[in-house]
This record gives structure tokens, sequence and C-alpha cells, in this order.
């Protein structure tokens, strides 16, 4: 067998990972590109530039969606990884019915994400809900944390949290079980606490996992549409607009074009955020 013979085995075996990858990604991507810089309804369209992109800034709610987008990915990606990795350590200790606890922790991702919307909106209605209920039992009036503009994000996020959180604990699990256990030994001898071990082993030589859910984390924040839609609608007023919910307004007005640009503007948006996050944790990991 020749040299040109054994170069074509990888390249052949390359492409339907190369067809599906031009079919479901690559295509769609570049028509999304095309058709965000057009007029177009489902049998027409018309070539107009960066209308589109300069209509699509003068909504005056693209600067509230913004910064509620960027709140809403670092804080439900904060929670995520803090609440991840408390709930990973304390499933990887000396507990019984472990197996158990890690299921009860993982079985909110396996819901459905309306489902879950409109459960917790229900659970937060400022009277009927059972939140406020059980906060009256207790003599605490509590808030309308859905019709609050000031706490309705932060409710839609701590209900996001809640969700996401489980798979985050499954990433963290992983990642401390695949630290030697000669390490923690070591320590002992030397008369380490649980806290030294968490900061000096656990924590540094978790850095992989950690890395990986803050990425995930932060893009699903920064694409997050189902959960604030069912929960909100984007309401009150404008002050859990996100914005793919933005766009989804656009089509749903029957602004294709429009709401086409205002998807290749999410798509940037999410690239120049997570990008260089992604290389500045990839480079502490290498240093590390």
């Amino acid at each position: 067998m020749n040299s040109s013979t054994r170069n074509m085995y990888p390249l052949a075996f390359l492409i339907p990972a190369a067809l599906v990858y031009c079919t479901f990604f690559l295509f769609p991507t570049s028509m999304a590109f095309f058709y965000s810089m057009t007029w177009w309804t489902l049998d027409d369209w018309e070539f107009i530039w960066f209308e589109n992109f300069i209509q699509f800034f003068q909504e005056p709610s693209l600067r509230i969606g913004f910064r509620n987008t960027l709140i809403y990915a670092f804080t439900t990606m904060g929670g995520k990884v803090v609440l991840g990795l408390i709930l990973a350590v304390f499933l990887c200790s000396k507990i019984r019915n472990k197996d158990f606890l890690r299921s009860i922790v993982f079985f909110p991702a396996l819901l459905s994400t309306i489902a879950v919307g409109f459960t917790f909106s229900a659970m937060m209605h400022p009277t009927n809900g059972v939140i406020n209920k059980t906060l009256a039992l207790v003599g605490i009036d509590g808030p309308n944390w859905l019709g609050d503009a000031k706490i309705a994000l932060l409710s839609v996020a701590m209900t996001d949290i809640w969700k996401g959180v489980g798979i985050a604990t499954v990433i963290f699990i992983a990642g401390i079980m695949a630290i030697p256990t000669h390490y923690y030994e070591a320590l002992k001898i030397d008369g380490g606490n649980a806290i030294q071990s968490f900061f000096h082993i656990t924590l540094p030589l978790s850095r992989p996992a950690l890395n990986t859910v803050v990425i995930l984390a932060l893009i699903g924040g920064l694409r997050t549409f189902d959960l604030v839609w069912a929960m909100t609608g984007g309401g009150p007023g404008f002050s859990t607009d996100l914005l793919a919910s933005i766009v989804y307004k656009q089509y749903a007005s029957g602004f294709f074009g429009l709401a086409t640009a205002g998807n290749v503007l999410l798509f940037l948006f999410v690239g120049l955020i997570a990008f260089p996050i992604f290389k500045l944790l990839n480079r502490k990991e290498v240093d590390l």
C-alpha cells in the first residue's frame, strides 16, 4: 500500500462529519447572513444591504435587551458555578444515599423548560402562589416576583439556576472524581483540613470541569428565550426582555428580514463574549 492510499483514509472518514456540519451549520448560517440583508417573505425577497441592522439598532428596547442579556447570563452562570461546585463537593464526600441524592439534584435538568416556566410562574403568583403563601406563614409579605420590574429578571434567573444546576453538578462531580486520591492522602498526613483540601487540591485540579461549566452556562444564558418567555413574556414592560425575545417579537410581527438580522447580531454577540472568555480560561488551565 503506497503513501497516497494510506492518506486517503483519514480524509474519507471526515466526509460524513463534514456533510453534517455543512448541512446543519455552515449552510444555514451562510443563508442567515444573506437573508439578514434582505427584505423577505416566504415567496419573495429583495436585497436591501444593511438597512435591517440599522433599523434593529434603532429599536427602543434594544439597549435594555443587551443589558438584560448580560445581567441574566452572568447571574445564571455564577449561580450554577457556585452552587454546582458546592453540591458536587458535598455529593463526593462520605455520605449515605449518595447516588439517590445525585439523582434528585439532576432531576430538574430532565424537565421541560416550558413546563418549568409555567410551574414557577404559578408558584410566584403574588397572592395565590405557594411561595408567598409559605412566606406568609412566618409573617413575611412576599414580593410580586414576576410583576415587579426591579426583581422580575432575577426571579427568572433563580428559576434557571434551579433547573440547570444539576448539569453543572454532574460535570463538577466528574472533575472531582478524576482527581487522584493520593493528593488528599498526602495533605491529610501533613495535617491539612477540609478547607485546605478544597482550596489547594479540589478547586485547582477541577479547573477543566470549571471551565466547561462556565462556558456552557454563559452561552446558555446569552441564548435564553424559552424560560423567560414562558414566565414573563418579556414583561413587565421591557424589564425581562432579552435579545432573543426581541428577535422573536420581530418574527411574530412579520418582519422576517429584521428578525434575521437580529439573529445574526445575537450570534456575533455570543461569540464576542464567549470566545475571549474561553481563550482566557484555557490559558489559565495551561498555566496551571
